[in-house]
């Protein structure tokens, strides 16, 4: 059991039994559906935990020559690597970290192949498409929204191949669940189903949330073993990020100060949600408050604010059991996925160090940053 007074403030705190949990199913899944399932940095890339990793998934995927860079040298694998764009600078060393490289438009494979076919290296190249379908609601994570500039859609791809394409590669999930994969894969083979039987693999992207409560994971697996029996030629590899992360760990804050404005009582804290918490403010969503609840009649209750100058960096409200204090700490819970891999140093607020709770109730603070951190990244 996490003991929280032990934990330095502010921090992430990663709880490995919780970790593990998630881990044991992913991989389940891998070797029932007989898919590959690898990890998504963009939305966990805490590499001291890749040990950890290791032992259940041993691959990765990138979106950029640094997460590419330390898929191979901190996972110990080469990256399948998909970025919107590749510049000629960073393509080179890209190349040299990557087993699968896709590419979002026709123009940067053909501009790019050249130097695949020349490297000599055994790497797989595919084309990202867009089937025009998603169920993502939020506009600033619906890859498949008009206009979009992610992928190829059908009209544009045609009936052909470009010759040295193995793979086709869609993301159009969020947090999402295996019936919403269900609907994308009709949409999927109507579109570009012909196509399959010239291909070796198929990336069904992200946004699998198999590890969260309610979630039908004999549903996915289900779906997974159909598309397999009706596409025998094609390895299906599906790219979960938040899935892994997902309710593994908490940030921990404390109460500096309290002050009151109109009526409303606001705990400011230790912590930022634009720097720390940023998908709060971006999505936005509320937070799970550990203690706490939304606002109830009779209760205290309370705006959390953030310790930035900006003045809309706070949420709320919530209701507590008791009156908060100064030195109280505050919990918010889930905040392993989407948060390390987004945070900020702006204003020049503090980075939360990191840590984790083993599964031996032993806490390991791996990193806690100072000055020099934010100084070395201003010039």
């Amino acid at each position: 059991m996490m003991d929280i007074f032990q934990i330095p403030s502010p921090c992430y705190v990663l709880d490995e039994r919780l970790f593990r949990d998630n881990l044991s199913l992913i991989r389940s899944v891998k070797e029932r559906a007989g898919v590959n399932i690898i990890l998504a940095f963009k939305a966990f890339a805490l590499w001291k935990a890749f040990p950890i990793v290791r032992e259940y998934i041993p691959c990765s995927t990138a979106s950029s020559l640094f997460e590419a860079r330390l898929a191979y040298e901190e996972m110990g694998s080469p990256a399948h690597t998909y970025a919107p764009v590749y510049t000629d600078k960073d393509f080179p060393e890209i190349l040299s970290y990557s087993s699968h490289i896709t590419f979002n438009s026709l123009t940067q494979f053909y501009h790019h192949y050249p130097a695949v076919s020349a490297s000599g290296r055994k790497v797989s190249c595919g084309l990202r498409i867009n089937p025009e379908y998603s169920d993502v609601e939020t506009a600033l994570y619906n890859p498949c929204a008009p206009g979009s500039r992610l992928g190829v859609t059908a009209a544009v791809l045609g009936d052909t191949l470009p010759e040295g394409i193995e793979g086709l590669h869609f993301h159009t999930l969020c947090e999402s669940s295996s019936y919403d994969l269900e609907k994308t894969l009709r949409r999927v083979e109507e579109r570009f189903g012909h196509l399959f039987p010239r291909l070796k693999w198929i990336n069904m992207g992200g946004g699998h949330l198999m590890t969260r409560k309610g979630y039908d994971v004999e549903h996915l697996v289900s779906l997974l073993k159909d598309f397999k029996s009706r596409y025998p030629n094609l390895e299906v590899i599906l790219e979960p990020g938040s899935a892994f992360a997902w309710q593994t760990g908490v940030l921990v804050a404390t109460v500096v100060d309290i002050v009151e404005n109109g009526g409303i009582r606001t705990a400011i804290l230790d912590v930022s949600f634009t720097c720390h918490m940023p998908d709060c403010l971006e999505m936005p969503y509320k937070p799970v408050v550990r203690g706490a609840s939304d606002p109830a009649v009779g209760k205290p209750t309370y705006r959390l604010g953030g310790n930035s100058c900006l003045s809309g960096d706070y949420m709320g409200d919530w209701s507590f059991d008791h009156e908060l204090e100064v030195g109280e700490r505050i919990v918010f819970e889930d905040m392993i996925h989407y948060t390390i891999v987004k945070t900020t140093m702006f204003n020049g607020i503090s980075h939360p160090s990191l840590a984790l709770w083993g599964s031996d109730d032993k806490l390991t603070i791996w990193r806690e940053f100072t000055y020099e951190d934010y100084k070395n990244r201003m010039a």
